[in-house]
């Protein structure tokens, strides 16, 4: 089976959006294009609002991705389990929809013996060692996001580590917003380190409105104009794998 590419967004935030169109709505436009949405929220003091859990949860869902609500103080364990769940867990989608149409019916890797689903998640964890990862990172700075920010750098950079491990191949992209000028700004174009957050997390400046909507969309825009350019340049591009959650 290719292992094809994987691509995701990580929206970190603490809140509820409160500018532009729906990022529950978004997400789910980024699903129907293969790319999984994973939303992290970050507590602080027990503080954070029910509505904003809510949307958290909801954009995860509609997204076909993973949510999790943490202190930020566990924000780097966090952001690397959140990356690697929903890694396997589009795999396992991969997967069942090969089964469908080798066993028939609605045979998934539920539905195997013991033994026969061990071999299979065996071969799911390969392939998540092996599959190309792109991961774009979208960073809420709203006012409320100041004192979390140095958490969040340590956090993408241990995140970095731990996936340069893999044999298969990382890209990444890191999106703030809201930015200075509009709704998003990008600060690091697709590459395979994160090491330049060092240097750029340090010139971040939060404040201003939460447009988390806009925010995704731009995410899913900027994955469709790389393949785009992928194409103009190769003909034999590698297909993306695709949500089948």
């Amino acid at each position: 089976m290719s292992t094809g590419r994987l691509k995701q967004i990580l929206l970190i935030t603490d809140g509820c959006s409160n500018q532009g169109d729906d990022p529950v709505a978004m997400a789910a436009l980024a699903r129907e294009q293969g790319i999984t949405v994973n939303v992290i929220g970050v507590m602080d003091h027990d503080v954070i609002d029910e509505n904003g859990i809510k949307e958290i949860e909801a954009i995860a869902m509609s997204g076909g991705g993973v949510s999790q609500v943490v202190y930020a103080k566990q924000l780097s364990q966090t952001v690397q389990m959140v990356t690697r769940k929903a890694m396997t867990q589009t795999l396992q989608g991969v997967v069942n929809k090969e089964l469908q149409q080798i066993l028939g019916g609605a045979s998934t890797i539920e539905d195997l013996s013991p033994e026969k689903r061990g071999e299979v998640m065996e071969v799911v964890d390969e392939l998540g060692e092996r599959v190309e990862l792109e991961v774009l990172i979208l960073v809420d700075t709203s006012a409320s996001m100041k004192h979390k920010l140095p958490t969040v750098k340590e956090a993408l950079l241990d995140l970095s580590l731990s996936l340069n491990s893999r044999s298969g191949e990382n890209k990444f992209s890191l999106f703030v917003f809201p930015g200075k000028k509009n709704d998003v700004e990008r600060l690091l174009d697709w590459t395979p380190k994160l090491e330049s957050l060092t240097s750029i997390f340090s010139k971040l400046t939060t404040g201003g409105t939460t447009p988390t909507g806009p925010a995704i969309r731009e995410a899913f825009v900027t994955f469709n104009k790389k393949r785009s350019l992928r194409r103009f340049f190769t003909q034999d591009d590698q297909p993306y794998i695709e949500e089948s959650m």
